[in-house]
């Protein structure tokens, strides 16, 4: 698995079809493999571009494709984790994304009211049948982590959770405090989303809301704003003047900071446009100086 991963949270809306291509076919060309995706993004649109350029633009064998189910658009019921749902939603997957399999299916929420063996069992079904090869969760807290991979641990032939997916970067660091534990204690490997503070740690907010940021559309101007407080400028000049110091960029220094953080085996990254995906891929090159690293850890860090 690549240390960076490529997010599509936004392919089939925000990200066209030609973009998102180019995205893939210059990834996997600079040596990435991980692609994240979900049955809700664009409502299952990000799932069937993707199925369709793994057929026309980047071989299967090429990729680790990692897809999440739980999530529902029902208000009514915004989590599912039954077996009944979990069932239909990776036979949809696999229909969106036209493969036999994913290598790595996720709980994409915890649901409190399934009870977890109702889940785990199905996450064994799942993959005896050969739909996934491997499993894990994301967003769930330490504790829920622990208790589903202790209780996976518990029944002799179960599957182990491999994999847990949160949010982590310089501007979210709550995950330190019981998820980067748990897993570590579990022997699952983090999976950092947004390790970009959501666009913020590229300093492109420093002066305003651009008029083509994500800030600025109403998809996610409500998943921004919570990262345009005082102490996340804070952390943004902090980057900065690394960044100025170093002779790199902003989002070089954010994403480096999280790629190498104990226990993080992959970031992943969801760019716009194929003009970002190359800016991110320049921070492969990067490696943060000792003194820095601790700077940064500082400035940023949870009380």
């Amino acid at each position: 698995m690549s240390r960076l991963g490529l997010g599509t949270m936004t392919w089939g809306r925000d990200t066209d079809a030609e973009d998102a291509a180019a995205q893939l076919r210059t990834f996997v060309e600079a040596g990435g493999n991980l692609i994240d995706t979900a049955d809700v993004y664009t409502g299952g649109d990000a799932e069937r571009l993707l199925g369709r350029l793994l057929r026309d633009s980047v071989p299967r064998s090429e990729v680790v494709v990692s897809t999440k189910a739980v999530l529902t658009p029902a208000a009514r019921r915004p989590r599912d984790a039954s077996r009944r749902h979990l069932i239909a939603a990776i036979d949809a997957s696999l229909t969106r994304l036209g493969v036999d399999y994913v290598d790595l299916w996720q709980l994409h929420t915890y649901d409190a009211e399934v009870p977890l063996e109702e889940t785990l069992a199905a996450l064994d079904a799942i993959v005896a049948s050969g739909r996934a090869v491997y499993a894990g969760v994301c967003d769930y807290t330490g504790w829920q982590l622990a208790a589903a991979a202790v209780a996976q641990r518990a029944v002799p032939g179960r599957i182990p959770i491999t994999a847990a997916q949160v949010e982590y970067s310089l501007l979210a660091r709550d995950a330190e405090r019981d998820v980067l534990p748990a897993a570590e204690h579990v022997g699952a490997g983090v999976l950092a989303y947004s390790p970009l503070g959501r666009g913020v740690l590229t300093g492109k907010y420093r002066t305003g809301i651009p008029a083509d940021s994500r800030a600025a559309t109403p998809h996610f101007a409500d998943f921004v704003r919570p990262y345009l407080d005082e102490r996340s400028r804070r952390v943004v000049e902090s980057v900065t003047t690394a960044a100025e110091g170093l002779g790199v960029s902003p989002l070089s220094v954010a994403l480096s900071w999280v790629r190498d953080q104990h226990g993080v085996a992959s970031a992943i990254v969801g760019a716009r446009t194929h003009a970002q995906l190359g800016g991110i891929l320049t921070a492969e090159d990067v490696v943060l100086p000792r003194e820095i690293r601790e700077a940064l850890d500082d400035v940023s860090s949870v009380d």
